[in-house]
Order: structure tokens, then C-alpha cells, then sequence
């Protein structure tokens, strides 16, 4: 078993929602966890540009679009929400 930190932040998707928004630091959330978000490297950063880059282009005729950081995603209604380094979504 897996020792927790005593201080881990625990709260309702409501909660978090409301609260995460006032925030300056990004946090995710699964399953009632509240978790922040760690700093990222350059090389992080290249990797996640460069990915960005081959994605757009690649998807230009498309309907769908690319997003890069700080877009929260909902992975699963209530219960997980994330920060990806990418994100493709669909257009309707």
C-alpha cells in the first residue's frame, strides 16, 4: 500500500471546479484528489511545441484543433480533470 501525504487536498468536483479557478498555480483532479501541477523543463517544452507543430500542420484541411497547455480537459464527467500537454479535439 501506498502512504499518502497528510496533507493531500481533498474535495468535491464542485468544489474544485469553483475553487481551481481562482487559482494561480493549475491543480488536476481525480477522484476527489486535488493535485498542482509541477513546473515544466525547456526540453519538456520543445518536445511539446515540436508535437504541436507536427499536429498542425498535419492537420490543417481537418476539422478538428490543436491546443498546447492550460486547456483543462474532462476526462471523466465528475470525477477526473486534466491538464494534458496537448490537447486535439474535434470540431462539430
Amino acid at each position: 500500500m501506498v502512504a499518502l501525504p497528510a496533507d493531500r487536498l481533498l474535495m468535491s468536483y464542485e468544489e474544485y471546479l469553483a475553487w481551481e479557478s481562482t487559482q494561480e498555480m493549475r491543480h488536476e483532479f481525480c477522484d476527489g484528489e486535488v493535485v498542482s501541477m509541477a513546473g515544466s523543463s525547456r526540453n519538456h517544452n520543445r518536445v511539446s511545441l515540436n508535437a504541436f507543430k507536427i499536429l498542425d500542420i498535419a492537420l490543417t484541411d481537418r476539422s478538428c484543433e490543436v491546443y498546447i497547455a492550460d486547456v483543462k480537459v474532462q476526462v471523466e464527467p465528475k470525477r477526473k480533470y486534466f491538464y494534458p500537454d496537448l490537447t486535439l479535439s474535434a470540431l462539430k
